[in-house]
Parts: C-alpha cells; structure tokens; sequence
C-alpha cells in the first residue's frame, strides 16, 4: 500500500472528507493502528503522501500497512469514543494501551438486591450495581476488603450458600450480619452497604456523620451494646484517616498522574485524591508507548484508564500537556456526567506532588525491568532457539498447545494453553467440551476443538462492533501451534486451519515417544537435542498441555459418575431435586412412589409422569 497503486489512490479519494476513525490493517488481517480525524481523507493520504514529515514510527508503521477501512462519526467526540473502543477490541501493536486491562479486578456492590452480595468481578455491567476499579494489584484490592470486612462486616458468600438459610463461619468471627438467617434487616443491611461505598469512595467524613448518627439514635434508644459498636467502627474509621495525608485544600476529588520512561517501557501512576486526601494510587503499564511523545503518550493512556474506569474526578492533574486537550476533557465530561478539568501545574503544591509520583513510578518502573530482564535472560534464549529449530521468520510471541483427553471416547474434552513470551498464560487456558464427535476418534475431536477455536477468531477479526470486546483468548492470534501428537493429528489439525483460512499460521506436531517435532509437507521429523532450549521450551508447553487437559477430564468424570438421574428430567432443576430426596430419602423410593404422592411433593403433573417414564 506504501505504493500507493492506481486501486489505493482511488479508494484515498474515495474516503469522505468528515470526522470518524480509521483502521490500519497489515497482510494477515491484523489491525495494527487504530487512529481518529476530524478530516479522514486528509489524515489517510498524509500517511502515503512521498516527503510527507514521518517519525520512525509512523514510517515503520506505514511499511506494515495493506489495507484500511473507515467508520464514520458524527462529530469529533462521537470519534474519540469510537477510537477508545476500537483500540481496547483489537489492541492493535502500533496504539497506545494499558498492559492486560481486561484481567483488572473491579470490587461490585448490587446496591438494588435486598441483601446484596459484594465480591469481585473483571467485567463492568450497565446492571445498576456500583462499581470500584480498575485494580492492577488484585492482592492489594483483596486486602482493601479483608480490613473492611472487620470494620464494616458484609456477606460474600454465593447464592447457592446464602439460600439455605444458615449462617457460617464468617457469622461467628465477625465478618458477616448473619442476613441469611434474618439476624439484620434488609434496611440495616442496605445501610450498611452505602458504608462500605462510601469507605471505598474515600468519603470518609460521610461515613463518619452517619455512623455518628446512628450511635446516637442507639444510646438515646438505650441500646448500648449498638452505640458502643457504632462507636468502635469510628474510631477505627478515624484512624484510618488520620493516616491519609492531607494534599491540598480542595476539597473536588483529584487524580494526580505521572509516568516514567526507559528505553521502551512506560510506567504510570495515577494517585487518588478525594476529600483533598490521598485515599490510594495504582500503576499500570503501557504498551506501544515507547517511541511516542508526551501530548500523545498521556493522551492515549487518558483514553484507555478512563474508558474503563469506574469513577472519573472533577480533576485531572497531569505532568504535562496533552494532544487534543478540549477534545479529551469534553470525552471525560461524558463520562463524568458534569465538568472536568485537565490542569497542568506550573508551580506550587501540586506541581510537586506530580514530581514525587514520577518517582514512584520510575522506582516501579525499575523493580518491574529487573524482574523482566531476568525473566528475558531465561526465555529469549528459548524461544530464539526454537525460532531456530522451526525455520520461524521469527521467535513466536504466542504459542498456543492443543492436547484431548478422553478415555474410549467418554467424557472427552480439549484443552488449550497459552505460552505469551516463554511464560505461561493462564488466564487464556481455555477447555473444550467434545459435543460433535461421536466415539474414540482423536483425530477427529482435534479438528472439532480447532475448528471451533479458529472460527471464534475469524468472526473476532472481522467484527466491528467495538463495544463486544469478546474473549481475548479467542481474539488474539497464535505465532505458532502445537498439537500434542503425531504426524496423524498435525495432518488433522493442518486440515482445518486451511479451511478457515489460517493456513500460514507455523503448526507443528509433537509426538511423545522420541520427542519429535512433525512439520506439514516434511517426511523426516525434526529432532532437537534433549538439553537444548528450544526443546526444554517444547516440553514444558506440552507438559503443561497434558496437565491442564488431563486435570479438567478428571473433574467431568467425577460430575458424571456423581451425577443423579433426576438430572436429566427436565423441569427438576437443583430446588427441586432436593425437595424429592428430602420428601422419599431414595432414588429407589421415588422410583416405587405414585403419581400422586410425587406431584404431592411439589412437582407438577407433567413433570412427575417424566420423572416416572425416565425412572
């Protein structure tokens, strides 16, 4: 496309001259920059335009280009929102974008249920629900909630647990009102969960006045044993704040950010300030950062924080000027709901509480390139050596291993691992259930497990709704596949990815015996030395493979071999299951019971004239 033929030339004239985003495609498909205009056919043909002014950057960028599509907007605004999403779909290698945001931990508060449960999620909901995030630290979070609990105790318990009516453990140390046997009201207990937002808000001096309120509406009531626990929680509350260190005298809520950079890694530490007190701070890592300047860098972290983000402050305290800054501060009004303000302090206390984050940062930015530069020394070597031994263009960034278990063809199952950079990726492990392939035939339950994996990241490629992120397991694409076995199962694998059009994807077969690597298309196998790298490498993918597989095929057995015929009628879910063992005491003894003594027990006709077919 860089050379711009006759076809290219047309469609650049083609393109409207209106505001909306572009995609950048290279030859397999992948969207590698997401960009917005104002104009979309001026910043398309500047990109192609000979002697137009280019960092190396946007120059390597342009050599990766092939082919680009357009989406239109509305205006400017509608745009920006449109880029924000369409870069969090398709995490394109050339954009700006927070290091694994959709594994941040976000704490939930289902403020409309009468006894809300409170626990964690990784997905923000349009449900009603309160949400507090993005955390990167999922231990730090986990310890937020363990203090919590002891100051303001909540149930976390599942459904299935809270239904059966009996307190727990939690009840008796402490951390929990018991609201499943009645032992708080639906009101206290709501009340209770607007503390607990409010703690996790950082409106400390709102907590405090309500439960002042509350102590004294206990000791006017001469309930002392309430106003003394009331009294404790503020003290402790108290405390708590104390802690905070006061930062200024606003009282809008403020987050302070700053970032550090070296060589191609960019740290970043955005610090909350509510009350105009420090409440917490988080870092996150950006990727596709390295070479871009300042106004860009913040403005395209700005994007991806906020645009998941569960709270956005009146203010936005930055190190330094952003690209587009009345665009973006428009953007986080939308979100906000109200104004805000992205300010940049020259002087004064702020302007130093920006400088002592930037230390922060840059002393995280360090401990994470020791522990990545060990971790490189260990994983570069093997997977250049890998690269090697395969004839790879290059060394594979994602290995994805396939493996199936099953035993004569029952309970079979697939299993996918995910190698990132040499390390285990196991959030994106994911398992298959055999639903298609009848009997003990591998070959055939590795093409099902395939097929299905691949199409998954067919339609995830030519989707365009941005707000569907989708699987990320699913969405990203392999550098390289292993299939655990022969020359029969990579035969089988082979076949498939050429029929969905994955076929220039690297698939190599892994057979246990000699350790040997199969190619498509190569008779001789390709050995590699037991103690190499690249081999340790093989191994350990596979291995991992076997145990994943092997760990989920055990787990469907025992669910099989622990399952009830009452299972398989439909209209007997969980409820009524147990209401049936409790009214016979045996599968035996309903299988003797009448019609009528079964309906007796709470099932409907219909249902019980099943049951007693089935049984």
């Amino acid at each position: 496309m860089a050379d711009t033929s006759d076809a290219i030339r047309k469609r650049l004239r083609a393109v409207p001259d209106s505001p909306g985003v572009y995609l950048l495609r290279d030859s397999t498909g992948q969207v590698i920059y997401v960009g917005k205009a104002l104009r979309l056919r001026d910043r398309l043909r500047s990109y192609f335009t000979p002697g137009y002014a280019q960092t190396p950057r946007v120059r390597d960028l342009v050599r990766k280009v092939f082919d680009f599509e357009i989406v239109k907007a509305a205006n400017e605004v509608e745009a920006l929102v449109l880029e924000c999403n369409l870069i969090k779909h398709y995490r394109p290698r050339f954009n700006i974008r927070l290091k694994d945001d959709k594994n941040y931990l976000y704490l939930k508060l289902p403020v409309s249920e009468r006894f809300p449960r409170v626990h964690y999620t990784r997905r923000v909901l349009d449900d009603g629900a309160l949400y507090f995030g993005p955390y990167t630290s999922a231990q730090s979070l986990r310890s937020t909630v363990k203090s919590l609990r002891q100051l303001l105790p909540f149930r976390t318990c599942s459904e299935d647990i809270f239904k059966q009516g009996k307190v727990c453990l939690d009840f008796h140390i402490r951390r929990c009102p018991g609201p499943c046997e009645g032992r708080i009201s639906a009101e206290d207990y709501q009340a209770r969960i607007r503390e607990v937002g409010f703690f996790m808000e950082g409106r400390s001096d709102l907590l405090t006045k309500e439960l002042r309120g509350r102590m004294a509406g206990a000791a006017e009531g001469l309930d002392f044993e309430n106003a003394a626990r009331y009294r404790d929680q503020l003290l402790a509350i108290e405390k708590i704040a104390d802690r905070q260190k006061v930062l200024t005298r606003s009282r809008d809520d403020q987050d302070l950010v700053a970032y550090a950079r070296e060589g191609q890694d960019v740290y970043v530490e955005v610090a909350y300030v509510r009350q105009g007190k420090m409440v917490g701070h988080d870092g996150h890592s950006l990727e596709g950062a390295g070479e871009v300047e300042e106004p860009e860098l913040l403005r395209g972290f700005l994007l991806q924080y906020y645009g998941s983000a569960t709270h956005v402050p009146r203010t936005v305290v930055l190190p330094g000027p952003i690209a587009e800054t009345a665009l973006v501060a428009d953007w986080l009004a939308q979100r906000r709901g109200g104004p805000v303000e992205v300010h940049v302090p020259q002087r004064g206390r702020r302007r130093h509480l920006v400088a002592q984050l930037a230390e922060t940062a840059s002393e995280s930015l360090r401990q994470l390139r020791i522990q990545g530069d060990y971790d490189r020394s260990r994983t570069d070597p093997m997977l250049d050596a890998l690269a090697q031994a395969l004839e790879l263009d290059s060394p594979p960034k994602r290995i994805e291993c396939y493996d199936i278990s099953n035993i004569q063809g029952d309970s079979a199952t697939g299993a996918m691992v995910v190698f990132e950079d040499g390390r285990p990726r196991s959030e994106h492990y994911r398992n298959f259930k055999i639903k298609y392939t009848p009997g003990p035939n591998d070959f055939a339950m590795m093409q099902e497990v395939l097929r299905r994996r691949f199409e998954r990241l067919e339609t995830a490629l030519r989707r365009e709704d941005a707000d569907d992120v989708g699987d990320r397991s699913f969405s990203s694409r392999p550098d390289l596949v292993l299939i655990d076995g022969g020359k029969g199962q990579l035969n089988a694998a082979t076949e498939v990815l050429e029929e969905i059009g994955f076929a220039d994807i690297p698939t190599f077969g892994l057979a246990k015996e000699r350790e040997e690597l199969f190619a498509p298309g190569r008779t001789a196998p390709i050995v590699q030395e037991h103690n190499s790298p690249g081999m340790f490498l093989v191994q350990r993918i596979r291995d991992e493979a076997h145990r994943f597989a092997i760990t989920h095929h055990r787990k469907v057995r025992s669910r099989k071999a622990l399952s009830s015929p009452l299972d398989s009628v439909e209209g007997i879910g969980p409820a009524r299951k147990r209401a049936l063992l409790k009214a016979f005491g045996t599968l035996q003894a309903i299988r003797e019971a009448s019609l009528g003594q079964i309906v007796a027990a709470g099932v409907s006709q219909k249902v019980a004239v099943r049951l007693k077919e089935l049984l």
